[in-house]
């Protein structure tokens, strides 16, 4: 058995594609449009591990979704919790549950995904304004 991609059901495909590939650093790798279906495939890899990707879905007629908070997370490691984090507020994104340990962070997507940062290796050192930031909303 081999593992092929997590699809996520998406309303706007330039804003996920913005935060996707833009704001958390996913690239696109391929994209399949069904007109005969009404729909729009993305995929999406990152860099370190091309071979597990997020299928974007985007149906052309408009839909929309509830948050599916049954579905959990997506998991992305990072090279600097901080760095990544500071990239994604600067875009505007909001940091749900920031990275007060120097291990692990929470964001939503356009669509309520949640996204899970964690720090590759050990924990950073606790770092302002991080350590002290409040949780905002829910992931």
């Amino acid at each position: 058995m081999k593992y092929l991609h997590t699809m996520v059901r998406v309303r706007d495909l330039d804003m996920s594609l913005a935060f996707y590939c833009t704001h958390l650093g996913l690239r696109e790798t391929h994209r399949k449009e069904v007109p005969a279906g009404k729909f729009t495939l993305v995929f999406l890899a990152a860099p370190e591990s091309p071979e597990a990707e997020i299928e974007l879905t985007y149906n052309w007629q408009p839909e929309d979704y509830d948050e599916g908070r049954n579905f959990g997370h997506l998991a992305f490691e990072v090279d600097d919790i901080y760095a990544s984090c500071q990239k994604l507020q600067d875009a505007g994104v909001i940091i749900n549950r920031p990275p007060h340990d120097g291990r692990m962070a929470f964001v939503r997507s356009p669509d309520n995904i949640s996204i899970e940062l964690l720090q590759k290796g050990d924990a950073l050192p606790r770092q302002e304004p991080w350590a002290s930031m409040k949780n905002t909303g829910k992931w």
